[in-house]
């Protein structure tokens, strides 16, 4: 269940709220009473560093494959399979 951070306008009370996804948002401060209690916008409490998961475990290739030249096309600079 994902922990939620609460704020009242009214009184300044800060509160986290252990809430269902689909659980309707708190709008009453318990300490007050005011209806000024709401969600506030948090970071997530996880960083991704290093590398990162596709880069060290998907990753085919760092370098682009790249189709060698044929022999007359290296040595004259002309094509003549493409003319």
């Amino acid at each position: 269940m994902p922990i939620y951070a609460y704020a009242c306008a009214s009184c300044g009370l800060k509160q986290d709220v252990m809430q269902k996804m689909n659980d309707v948002p708190l709008s009453i401060c318990p300490v007050c009473g005011n209806e000024t209690f709401s969600k506030q916008l948090t970071a997530a409490g996880f960083q991704l560093k290093g590398s990162g998961y596709y880069a060290t475990d998907f990753k085919n290739s760092s370098q682009p494959k790249t189709e060698p030249a044929c022999p007359p096309c290296a040595s004259s600079g002309s094509c003549p399979i493409a003319s």
